[in-house]
């Protein structure tokens, strides 16, 4: 499509062209309320991207309003999401702009793993699902996890930290029910994984610090 609008400055008269990017609800809401925290989630999702570039086929579960999820899906091959509401994948599937997800699936992980449809899947990976659901709960979602996908596949998960939930907002602390310290988190993984790797995170920096300093955690799974 060639524009009408001419930039005064040439070389952005081309950024016309696109349509106005929407937010999706949850980020909507985020840029309203404390825009800065939209930069530490899409961090999140930058440091999945990383850890997942080149990964043919990946799903993310609990994918909201999957807006942070496309910078996944510019580092892999291709992106499955996921989500228990289904709100959120009404609304995902209803969008014009259908070049970041392959699919968009109705999925509670409490239930089973992932559909494989189309194989299992190379790496699997969550953002702040974890912590919303009760602990008696835990183990068989690390297991539907993993579950989803192959032997050599990779999972990893993003969870706030229990001693960030002094600082969380009332929202937030509502659906918190199972925030974890980095040494327990890393325990209850490595019942289900050979390998565990977790990394601390605050604000938009990850790094290997003392977890009980930690705002974020990110645990990185490998069968």
């Amino acid at each position: 499509m060639t524009t009408e609008k001419r930039a005064k400055e040439h070389q952005y008269s081309g950024n016309f062209d696109f349509e106005n990017t929407e937010l999706g609800w949850m980020t909507n809401q985020v840029w309203h309320e404390d825009p800065k925290r939209v930069v530490f989630v899409l961090s999140r999702y930058k440091f999945v991207a990383k850890m997942l570039s080149g990964k043919h086929r990946v799903a993310e579960v609990g994918c909201g309003d999957a807006f942070g999820s496309r910078i996944v899906a510019s580092e892999v091959g291709s992106l499955t999401v996921t989500d228990f509401d289904p709100l959120f994948i009404e609304s995902i599937n209803a969008s014009p702009n259908k070049k970041w997800h392959e699919d968009a699936l109705v999925h509670d992980i409490t239930s089973g793993a992932l559909p494989q449809d189309k194989g299992a899947f190379d790496a699997v990976y969550c953002l702040d699902v974890f912590e919303h659901i009760e602990s008696d709960k835990e183990h068989q979602i690390v297991e539907n996890l993993k579950n989803s996908t192959h032997d050599d596949g990779v999972v990893i998960i993003g969870i706030p930290s229990l001693e960030s939930q002094q600082y969380a907002s009332e929202q937030s602390k509502i659906g918190h029910v199972n925030c974890k310290s980095g040494n327990d988190f890393k325990a209850l993984l490595q019942e289900h994984f050979r390998h565990v790797f977790l990394f601390s995170m605050n604000d938009e920096v990850v790094h290997t610090g003392f977890y009980p300093m930690a705002h974020y955690l990110f645990a990185l799974c490998a069968k």
